[in-house]
């Protein structure tokens, strides 16, 4: 048995995989990260190299994921090559006992390093660790299309994206009662982005990169990509109406969002309806 037969292993490049399918990921767009249980990092570890690579400085510090280890896409690696040389394309990685420095201890077997973007990656799974008392292990860039187009002519503010996503399709206020929050256009991959995000992460589970794509995060790759999944495909229904030109005759009132989640038992953002 190798490492890549371990469930968490396949589950992680199965999501990679269903995000290239989807078209989230041309050239080496987006990024993936899991952090493992105490119990898979055990089971992986008789695979990991013999000799750990150096210690590599991540600018930013977690102290609650101290220690952690990570399975992490490549830097520059295209995730629809994930699948077929994973060996290649993904990386696990160990936090030193201060929580600022990592190093590979498996992966990228021809070089490289984590994604650019692992240290705004881990900030925020610092941050949802803490948010949801350790729940959160999964953290999902991708290149969403539609939701990118919406950012070029929605105000950039979470109310009104939650408004539009939760109205474009009925099982939206169910998945993502919290809404979205919203992360103006920055640089990827800087300390400003990877700042201005942890600040909603806080209280969101997903956030909208204007002009760039859309950040998620989640207990597992089902409820993660789920997630994703959904709120790319509310985007897509509200570009298809307004593309048709036409006025709007009928919507989900903000009474409407609010029996749904009385029934579905769920707990919309209150200042987000009138």
């Amino acid at each position: 048995m190798g490492i890549l037969d371990f469930p968490i292993v396949k589950k992680f490049i199965r999501t990679c995989d269903d995000g290239w399918k989807q078209g989230w990921h041309e050239r080496n767009g987006g990024n993936l990260t899991y952090r493992l249980k105490e119990e898979e990092a055990a089971q992986l570890r008789p695979f990991f190299d013999m000799q750990p690579r150096p210690w590599v400085p991540m600018g930013v510090t977690g102290a609650n994921l101290a220690g952690e280890f990570f399975i992490a896409t490549g830097s520059g690696k295209f995730f629809r090559n994930v699948d077929p040389d994973p060996e290649d394309s993904l990386c696990i990685v160990e936090i030193n006992g201060a929580g600022d420095s990592y190093r590979i201890v498996w992966g990228l077997v021809n070089g490289g390093r984590p994604t650019s973007e692992f240290p705004t990656h881990f900030m925020n799974h610092s941050v949802r660790a803490a948010a949801t008392d350790g729940a959160t292990r999964v953290i999902y860039h991708a290149h969403t299309p539609n939701l990118i187009a919406m950012t070029y002519v929605l105000p950039l503010t979470d109310r009104d994206f939650s408004r539009a996503l939760w109205k474009s399709a009925t099982e939206c206020p169910v998945v993502f009662p919290g809404g979205v929050g919203v992360v103006p256009w920055m640089v990827p991959g800087g300390a400003d982005i990877a700042l201005a995000t942890c600040e909603k992460m806080k209280t969101f589970e997903a956030a909208v990169w204007a002009q760039h794509g859309l950040f998620v995060s989640g207990p597992d790759f089902d409820i993660t990509f789920g997630l994703m999944h959904t709120i790319e495909k509310a985007a897509q229904i509200w570009i298809l109406q307004k593309s048709t030109g036409l006025p709007e005759l009928q919507t989900i009132t903000d009474d409407g969002l609010r029996a749904i989640a009385r029934d579905f038992g769920v707990t919309l953002r209150e200042e987000f309806l009138d």
